[in-house]
């Protein structure tokens, strides 16, 4: 088969049959028997009566009940007709049972005329009328009439043709009563216009139920037929009950019977594709494969039933002109009835001519008209409309082409519709044509199909082709969605890449990841997934603007999709986070996969690591890189999520280098999201509790303050620090929670040891960020200090750190207006930032408190003791006094006097304090100082302890030394160092 015609082949459809078989079989045997039976005589004269007279009534009997509960089982238009067959099986099984009593019950022949007549005489009408309701109605006023000038020209003709070969005898009997002579007349007249019924009605059958009205014409046909042969002079005179020609009577009752029922099943079995007890659809019966493999039309008989329905009247007229010349040739007087017959036949046929002339003429001029019309349309259309004939040749392309494909009309005719689709394309196409053309027409009278034709220009265009059937082809409506397409595909592409770098963003990496781990690539473990972030890259942002940020970006995307190997994936996720997905070779070696992607992931490194070009300026960021390998049985989600857990440990490791994700990182994970979770409501359920860690003079040894500092007992009995527990404290509300509860918590205890003798101020750590928080307004830390009647001075605020995105003026202001309150500001952290210098010079600090990083190794290392040395001076020639922090060993409490260190803090003195073991640190007053004098200065009455730090005592008696210094928390629980 050529191209063209593989387009429009279609599958040849089959029905099932042989579930009816067994009711035509047996029917047939029925009626042979009855027939042979008849023939033979039935083997004795008696039975031979009983069989033509009550056998008939019986056959007609089942006939009439067969009829009339088909009529009331069915809801149908041709209702009425069923009931109308019944009534005439009826009429016909009285008759013949009438005929049985005189012959088989009486034992004498039956009179004429007898009861029997009457039933026979009333077995026609009933038929008639019921073939006129299974008659396709005319529509029109014309249709009526030829309908009737129809059945006249067929029963003139049979009346002409009868009357000259034997009615005309009948008619003339000599000793005949007049009621004897209506009789003989009456059979064959009735028979005529039975028949001419039949005929007429034979070609304006319903299209419904089309089989079940022929097996009614056919039983009706039968019976007319043997009355034919009963009426004949020669038979009449030698009829008797029983024999050949009651076969016939007895097999058109019984088909009459079967109709119904029989043709019910038949429709139930409905072609391929048609649904049960629908009518004939249009085009439904495409094709039947023929012995040789040609096609076979099944409606092929149709044009042969249209000619001879066309031809009826001129053959009705051809057998009247019959009767008249055997009527004249056989040199009798020329009949009175036959010319008035012959001249009526003639008339009628004049008239439905005349008839049919005018409705042909009316029925040209609508179809011109009408074909004028769509030719308007097609033509006029914007949309290309195409016919293909089944062998794939384009038979009409509308004018639209040259606009819509740029190629003339013209030129298309008689072309290959293959020729024009591109052959990628085709293979789709061809199959589904072949799966329209296979399914139904009333489930899917249309289908859609997107190809791309070629153009005049050779380009290959973009069309949508709404497909129709047309007399075994195809009806093409094609439109260019070129541009539609186009847009489509840009859609689909914004959708799936970053808008700045072009990448595939998140959506599309994932959806690469699943593909990578499926299909065939499902056990390869050579595949991984890189996260990468760029260090700094915030700091640039805020230096050089977002647009400098912005094509930094830019630059990094294109380094990254040049560093990736082809087939591989760089993907953009949102900031400046971005990821690979590296696909691998099939390897087995572990070693030697985990080498190879650890490379790449280098290599990526050191690629995105070079110094940037942006705005002139050079400007550098470093790459974070976590990768993770697919293991047997991982989803996309889980492998993406090892990644990124991979690259926020290289991150938290120093930054600028690459991570292997391994198991233990998820378990962290959890363990902190679990610390997370358990934090929420920590603070509700009274899990926080509050300690204070002395601040020690170092010259005296005497108790300056005390440190607040937060500890969370957990349900579980765990004692977290602030350095465990706030690590995970991501939610700002609950940090903010945390540092209000510390807060008044502090100024509460320190009001109630105020109140009980022990006034030492309270040292609070809080972060700027903290102290600008609208949440905390101004005036909320005087009116805590006024609610617990703290005196002015007795609270210390250590800020914590110096954010740089917080504003020097605005903590400038509020630094002021807390030291207006008395409130003493102490800066933390000092020596551990680049911010230290400007937070000197720029905000009201009392205090410097040196990092624990300076005092770990002030004694060891020479350079840090010089450092150490200088910021104490700075804060010497400042004025302000100095806290040291981590204190833990007696070598840096010497060290620390000795370069002119004020106060500390850390094990050398004390840890962490409970509140009961802090008031008996405060009733004793003082620490042995290491290296110091022997004993420890009393605690002055009255006046103040260790040095400038303000700390008010009541009159106590002289609390002795330690006898030896304490170098580990006073606590019942060990803590480590905050």
């Amino acid at each position: 088969m050529s191209a063209p015609g593989a387009v429009l082949a279609q599958h040849p459809t089959t029905g099932r049959s042989g579930s009816g078989l067994l009711p035509q079989l047996l029917l047939a045997l029925v009626c042979g028997g009855y027939a042979a039976g008849s023939a033979l005589g039935w083997g004795s004269p008696q039975l031979a009566l009983i069989m033509g007279d009550f056998g008939l009534a019986v056959a007609a009997f089942i006939a009439a009940v067969s009829c009339y509960f088909y009529a009331r089982t069915r809801e149908s238009r041709f209702r009425p007709a069923w009931l109308l067959f019944s009534a005439s099986s009826l009429m016909a099984a009285g008759g013949n049972a009438v005929w049985g009593w005189y012959e088989v019950v009486l034992r004498r022949p039956v009179p004429a005329p007898s009861l029997a007549d009457f039933f026979f005489l009333c077995f026609g009408p009933p038929a008639i009328i019921g073939l006129l309701v299974l008659a396709k109605r005319p529509v029109t006023r014309a249709g009526w009439v030829c309908l009737a000038l129809d059945a006249w020209l067929i029963a003139g003709s049979l009346l002409t043709l009868s009357w000259s070969l034997a009615l005309a005898h009948t008619a003339d009997l000599k000793g005949a009563t007049t009621a004897l002579a209506a009789l003989s007349l009456a059979y064959p007249l009735l028979d005529i216009a039975l028949v001419s019924m039949v005929l007429a009605l034979h070609f304006r059958r319903s299209s419904a139920n089309r089989a079940a009205i022929n097996t009614a014409i056919a039983a009706l046909a039968m019976t007319v037929l043997c009355d034919a042969l009963f009426t004949s002079p020669l038979l009449r005179e030698n009829y008797h009950s029983g024999q050949i020609l009651d076969a016939g009577w007895f097999a058109g009752s019984l088909l009459l019977a079967y109709a119904p029922w029989g043709v019910s099943r038949a429709s139930q079995r409905a072609p391929y594709g048609q649904p049960q007890g629908a009518p004939p659809r249009p085009g439904g019966n495409a094709a039947r494969t023929g012995p040789q493999g040609r096609a076979v039309r099944a409606g092929s008989s149709r044009p042969i039933a249209g000619s001879l329905a066309a031809l009826t009247p001129y053959l009705a007229a051809a057998v009247c002109v019959l009767g008249i010349l055997y009527n004249v040739m056989d040199g009798h007087k020329l009949d009175r009835v036959v010319l008035f017959t012959g001249c009526t036949v003639v008339l009628a046929l004049v008239v439905r001519q005349g008839i049919m002339l005018v409705d042909n003429i009316s029925l040209t001029q609508e179809l011109a008209q009408k074909e004028n019309h769509f030719r308007s349309l097609v033509q006029g259309s914007s949309d290309v409309i195409m016919i293909a004939a089944p062998t794939g040749i384009l038979r009409y392309v509308s004018p639209a082409a040259t606009g819509v494909y740029g190629r003339d009309a013209e030129e298309l005719v008689g072309s290959e519709l293959a020729s024009i689709i591109h052959p990628a394309d085709l293979g789709s196409v061809v199959h589904e044509v072949r799966r329209f053309l296979a399914a139904s027409p009333l489930d899917e009278p249309t289908t859609r199909i997107e190809c791309r034709f070629k153009s005049g220009t050779g380009d290959w265009l973009n069309v949508e082709s709404t497909v129709n059937r047309h007399q075994g082809g195809l009806i093409f409506n094609s439109r260019d969605v070129t541009e539609r397409v186009r847009l489509q595909a840009q859609l689909q592409h914004n959708a799936e890449h970053d808008p700045l770098t072009d990448l595939p963003n998140r959506a599309l990496f994932t959806k690469r990841v699943r593909q990578a781990l499926a299909g065939r690539r499902a056990t390869d473990l050579g595949t991984a997934v890189l996260f990468i972030d760029l260090d700094g890259f915030k700091a640039v942002n805020d230096r050089l603007g977002h647009q400098a940020g912005d094509e930094l970006l830019i630059q990094a995307a294109r380094r990254l999709q040049d560093s990736v190997r082809i087939g591989d994936t760089a993907a953009r996720l949102g900031g400046d986070e971005f990821a690979a997905l590296i696909l691998g070779d099939g390897t087995r070696d572990q070693a030697a996969r985990e080498y190879q992607v650890h490379e790449i992931a280098d290599r990526l490194r050191l690629t995105l690591s070079q110094p940037y070009k942006v705005d002139g300026n050079d400007v550098r960021v470093a790459a974070s890189i976590g990768v993770a390998f697919a293991e047997p049985g991982i989803t996309p989600t889980d492998l993406m999520r090892n990644a990124d857990l991979a690259m926020y440990r290289a991150k938290a490791a120093g930054k600028d280098r690459v991570e292997l994700y391994a198991p233990q990182m998820q378990a962290e994970v959890v363990r902190r999201t679990e610390l997370a979770t358990r934090l929420r409501t920590a603070l509700h359920d009274g899990e926080f509790a509050l300690l204070h860690q002395p601040v020690v003079n170092l010259a005296t040894g005497r108790v300056a303050a005390v440190a607040a500092q937060a500890r969370w007992r957990s349900a579980q009995g765990i004692l977290f620090t602030p350095a465990e527990f706030l690590r995970v404290a991501d939610d700002s509300d609950r940090t903010a929670e945390l540092g209000r509860w510390l807060l008044e918590e502090a100024v509460e205890q320190a009001a109630e040891r105020s109140r009980a003798g022990h006034a030492v101020p309270v040292t609070v750590r809080l972060t700027a960020r903290r102290l600008l928080d609208r949440s905390m307004p101004l005036g909320s830390v005087e009116a805590l200090l006024t609610r617990h009647g703290l005196p002015s001075g007795a609270l210390i605020i250590e800020i914590a750190d110096s954010d740089p995105r917080v504003s020097y003026d605005d903590l400038e202001h509020r630094l002021s207006a807390l030291r207006r309150l008395g409130v003493r500001i102490a800066l933390d952290g000092f020596g551990s930032g680049y911010a230290a210098i400007n937070a000197l010079r720029r905000l009201p600090i009392d205090v410097l408190k040196l990092d624990r990083g300076l005092i770990e190794g002030v004694v060891e290392s020479p350079r840090l003791h010089k450092i150490t040395g200088g910021l104490l001076r700075i804060a010497t020639d400042l004025g302000m006094e100095s806290v040291a922090d981590g204190v833990d060993l007696p070598d840096q409490v010497q060290a620390l006097r000795a370069m002119g260190c004020t106060h500390g803090l850390g094990m050398a003195f004390s840890g962490p304090l409970d509140e009961y073991r802090l008031r008996r640190a405060l009733v004793r007053g003082d620490f042995p100082v290491p290296g110091g004098e022997g004993s420890a200065l009393p605690v002055l009455a009255g006046g103040p302890v260790g040095g400038s730090l303000p700390v008010r005592h009541p009159n106590v008696p002289a609390i002795d030394s330690f006898a030896h210094p304490p170098l580990r928390s006073h606590t019942e629980t060990s803590v480590p160092p905050t």
